[in-house]
């Protein structure tokens, strides 16, 4: 397997991760707040460090694309470029929603049959949201949903739901039928990147270094600044 540095500034947390033959070898997290732009560039020299220790060349970079804080997203696609264009090496594009149904299915006991909704705050009663089964296969695909009784009614209904992320909080308040359960404590982070970015190295799939963009999933809206008199 190939020496991939993951990194995912997605939300509020920035993380980074060494990773190699299905091992993670060093990883840095910042759970503070969006200290994106002050931390990303210790967080990659401390892999980067930790790989010249170990006497290994990295093959990869990988980084999540989305969706998530604008401001997030562009920063670490920003370094993830930087670093690919600097060593010569290819650069792999992640999708957040998946990196978080990854934490779920390997770190908690659900159902085989249970179908995972990663869910992303994006103000108001709106979410980034996905539908997986537990093969990660498309249920339904990344989207921004406007949370109420009836969101996700569409979907086989003797399948257990299992919400997570920090857009299920409010998912809670509304989605009150049987066969849902929440776990809170799932954030996207780069260790969770792991199985995604071996996957996609071994089958070739990488994305431009020069072009690529982050998965906004719906245009940035800046908000008017109140007045202050």
């Amino acid at each position: 397997m190939a020496v991939i540095l993951n990194i995912d500034t997605s939300t509020d947390v920035c993380s980074t991760a060494l990773t190699a033959d299905g091992m993670i070898l060093c990883h840095y997290e910042d759970f503070e707040g969006r200290n994106h732009a002050a931390r990303l560039s210790g967080f990659i020299k401390g892999c980067l460090d930790r790989l010249n220790e170990l006497e290994l060349k990295l093959e990869a970079v990988a980084v999540s694309l989305g969706p998530g804080s604008y401001t997030g997203l562009r920063i670490g696609l920003s370094e993830a470029k930087g670093l690919a264009y600097a060593l010569d090496i290819p650069m792999i594009g992640v999708d957040t929603l998946q990196i978080m149904a990854c934490n779920a299915m390997f770190n908690h006991d659900l159902d085989s049959d249970s179908l995972l909704v990663p869910m992303i705050d994006a103000r108001r009663m709106e979410v980034y949201a996905a539908v997986y089964d537990m093969a990660l296969g498309e249920v339904m695909n990344p989207q921004p949903v406007i949370l109420d009784s009836e969101s996700f009614t569409g979907l086989i209904p003797e399948r257990p739901m299992v919400v997570f992320g920090d857009g299920s909080v409010k998912a809670r308040e509304v989605l009150t039928r049987p066969g849902v359960t929440y776990i809170s404590d799932i954030k996207p982070l780069a260790v969770d990147m792991l199985a995604l970015a071996e996957r996609d190295y071994m089958r070739g799939n990488f994305i431009d270094r020069a072009y690529s963009v982050p998965n906004y999933l719906k245009e940035y809206q800046a908000l008017k600044p109140k007045r202050m008199f």
